[in-house]
């Protein structure tokens, strides 16, 4: 058996998988806000009270929203902000005596897709998560990349490339740095950028709609989102290569990038004709918490 967490920063989530990939038991709990021992605590029972329900012990992975330093081994840029700096791999292991596999939100996504979701049966996976944020996850061969640094896949935190005069500097990122994809691609970055050229403030979901009315100003909106997108996915794949590109989050929702974005990203890729795929996740929001289970 097969258990999977994802430690997010209201809810925590466990999945039983069998070894097929069929769930078996899932349960969610608040995660507790602000306290560090409260949540390994909040873990354990959670882990405890499935593997005695099913009779059965797991093997486990977590994942989490930042990554474990290679320095230190502390968790860092983690948005449950109680968790940075602390040895979370090192407790929880004690706490349950057994190994357990870590690794970012991003990664668990691009792995569950991988291994049986809308990527299965590719070699190179790039996994996107476009939502508040924008991150991604590389798996190959079936095996989620973390690299020395641990920040294989930090896509969002890299400048849109092939910027436009009026697009320069960028806006400003939390990270410190400014014109950074994550702030052109995340939901709030379509929200910023309508509000800058429509004048009105809509929530992506309310943009597309509005377009698919004959809205002139939302189309003009999704059409420059699509443009970005397809820019810096050209870039990822002038690197990478990969075979399939998934996309999850809130704004994978918008079916029409699915066309329009690999209509023009060979505008950018340095090749004579594109062969990588642009799909929808298959495992939606259970992405998560399946990827940590197949650590």
């Amino acid at each position: 058996m097969r258990l999977g967490i994802d430690l997010g920063g209201t809810k925590t989530e466990i999945v039983a998988l069998d070894e097929q990939g069929r769930e078996l038991l899932r349960r969610r709990v608040p995660t507790p806000q602000g306290a560090y021992y409260e949540t390994l605590q909040a873990i354990a029972e959670l882990v405890h009270s499935v593997e005695a329900e099913l009779g059965q012990y797991g093997q486990m992975g977590i994942g989490t929203p930042g990554a474990l330093s290679r320095a230190t081994g502390l968790l860092r840029n983690s948005n449950s902000v109680a968790l940075n700096g602390k040895p979370l791999l090192q407790d929880i292991e004690a706490l349950l005596r057994r190994k357990i596999k870590i690794s970012n939100d991003a990664n668990c996504f691009a792995l569950s897709e991988a291994v049986d979701g809308a990527a299965a049966n590719f070699d190179v996976v790039f996994g996107v998560i476009l939502g508040t944020g924008v991150g991604a996850g590389i798996v190959v061969n079936g095996r989620a990349l973390t690299g020395p640094n641990a920040i294989a896949g930090e896509w969002g935190h890299n400048p849109l490339p092939w910027p436009e005069a009026h697009e320069l500097p960028g806006p400003d990122c939390y990270c410190g740095k400014k014109g950074c994809i994550e702030t052109f691609l995340s939901g709030p970055g379509m929200m910023k950028l309508h509000l800058a050229e429509g004048g009105v403030a809509l929530d992506p979901a309310e943009v597309v709609q509005r377009a698919e009315e004959g809205d002139a100003a939302c189309e003009k909106t999704i059409q420059t989102y699509e443009q970005r997108l397809a820019r810096a996915l050209a870039h990822v794949i002038n690197i990478l290569d990969p075979d399939v590109i998934v996309l999850g989050g809130g704004m994978s929702n918008i079916e029409r990038l699915y066309a329009n974005v690999p209509n023009q990203w060979g505008d950018w890729v340095f090749s004579d004709r594109v062969d990588t795929r642009l799909v929808k996740n298959k495992h939606g929001d259970s992405s998560g918490v399946r990827g940590a289970a197949w650590l």
